[in-house]
């Protein structure tokens, strides 16, 4: 279908609406409830339910929806009688098909049928997995991201869920995606637990050249922390889905990059050879690092790409977009290939995408626990980083051990390196200066060793005034 669908010319998607729809503010949306009576498989004793999402607000375009049983796949009919409205008035009986999908299992305890994903919005979906609350999305495919030209957003035309088994605890969802540039195939095996994970399987099909196309894109907002918080006034010491870039290299270098919510929009590229893997942490899970009795920070997902196979030579693209607020998602991170995907071609990419509190990546090294920033100790002109690190190599260290730091800059000065044991923590830290006189943006790095081993993951970090 999707080979088919990328051998025609483009189709906007049904997003006509009755009025008191397509005019809905975002808690008059939030009125409108899936019955959760009308569950799927809710009375067939299945480890899954789905419940569906109706159109309105922003998610105007129609989606369908199929069941697949028996090897057949059904098409679900809409009706009003699936939703309550609360304080709205219900729509006159039409097809007006579905916006997106949920499916619930029990994770948290063996009574309760928890959310564990949500497929919402162009091809955007989250999940969760046990004791976390929803945070940052994943995308199906990233078009144009970043580009003066303005983004491209493919979405979803279609699922196929496949009626769970007894007994079994994953659950099939297929998903037909399409855009301007291409369309795409998607089976997605979904298994929920203390790691949920997504195995994925996605074939593209380009209309056109594809030079700037993200594989496996990751959503997420950054507003503050302790690394970058000029101009906030807050009390919450941080508020941020995600907090930092992990990447485990094709090479085996395992990297660490802060996000930051800067000024100006910054794009940074990070070259390798099939990589092994890249996501967006959120490391701090104490509640006192957010100190947020409602958003609870602490409580969101880490996600993890894993890529299945080998990728061959590409990047992985982080974009930072300023943001003003929590609200706004303004983090993404995604794969792209070195070579253009050419049209009429046809590319496959598999990988499993986890879902968890944490990613450690190599037990083996250190990881970094915090990164903070300021003002130099005897002159303002300098920018003062101290970065905490724990774990790994560094807790079989020797007490009189003397480990090497290597921090190099690009550009600008670097004084006063110190490498240190912490008391309090347990772990190390590691701090330096950055004179960057007139530089306008310093790419930093920053490499704890023992010999020519490393104790850490590597720290890396663009700088800008």
């Amino acid at each position: 279908m999707a080979r088919d669908l990328a051998s025609r010319p483009f189709r906007a998607p049904d997003s006509d609406l009755p009025r008191g729809l397509s005019d809905l503010t975002y808690d008059q949306y939030r009125d409108i409830r899936f019955n959760p009576q009308r569950a799927w498989w809710r009375d067939g004793g299945l480890p899954f339910q789905m419940q569906l999402f109706h159109r309105g607000f922003l998610y105007r375009q129609r989606v369908e929806i199929y069941e697949v049983a028996e090897g057949k796949a059904q098409r679900i009919l809409y009706s009003p009688d699936l939703f309550a409205f609360q304080n709205l008035e219900a729509p006159q009986p039409a097809d007006l098909g579905f916006a997106g999908l949920r499916l619930h299992a029990p994770v948290n305890r063996p009574d309760y049928f928890d959310e564990i994903c949500a497929f919402l919005g162009a091809s955007y979906f989250r999940a969760v997995a046990k004791n976390l609350n929803y945070g940052l999305s994943a995308r199906g495919l990233a078009i144009k991201t970043a580009e003066p030209s303005g983004e491209e957003f493919p979405f979803f035309r279609a699922f196929w869920v496949e009626r769970p088994r007894q007994g079994v605890n994953s659950i099939t969802v297929w998903a037909l995606l399409d855009s301007q540039s291409a369309a795409a195939s998607y089976r997605f095996t979904i298994r929920p637990g203390e790691d949920t994970t997504f195995d994925t399987e996605a074939t593209v099909f380009p209309r056109v050249d594809l030079d700037t196309v993200g594989i496996a894109p990751l959503t997420s907002m950054f507003w503050f922390a302790a690394n970058d918080r000029v101009g906030i006034d807050d009390y919450r010491p941080a508020v941020h889905d995600s907090d930092g870039l992990m990447m485990l290299s094709g090479r085996g270098e395992q990297i660490w990059r802060p996000l930051q919510n800067p000024r100006d929009l910054q794009v940074s590229y990070f070259s390798d050879v099939n990589p092994r893997g890249f996501g967006l942490m959120q490391r701090k899970r104490a509640f006192t690092n957010y100190d947020d009795l409602e958003a609870r920070y602490e409580r969101r997902p880490s996600a993890w790409v894993e890529p299945i196979g080998d990728w061959g030579e590409g990047l992985v693209q982080l974009v930072e977009i300023p943001t003003g607020s929590e609200i706004h998602d303004n983090i993404v991170v995604a794969w792209r290939p070195k070579q253009p995907l050419q049209a009429k071609g046809e590319y496959g990419f598999v990988y499993r995408l986890h879902w968890a509190p944490q990613w450690t990546g190599q037990n083996d090294l250190a990881r970094v626990t915090d990164t903070r920033v300021g003002a130099g100790i005897n002159n303002q002109d300098t920018r003062l980083f101290v970065i905490g690190l724990a774990g790994g190599k560094l807790d079989a260290l020797p007490a009189d051990a003397q480990p090497a730091l290597e921090v190099t800059a690009d550009k600008g000065e670097i004084r006063n390196t110190v490498a240190q044991r912490n008391a309090e923590t347990g772990g190390w830290r590691i701090s330096f200066e950055l004179a960057p006189g007139n530089e306008t943006q310093v790419e930093l790095r920053a490499v704890l060793r023992q010999g020519d081993q490393p104790l850490a993951e590597s720290w890396m970090y663009r700088w800008a005034p």
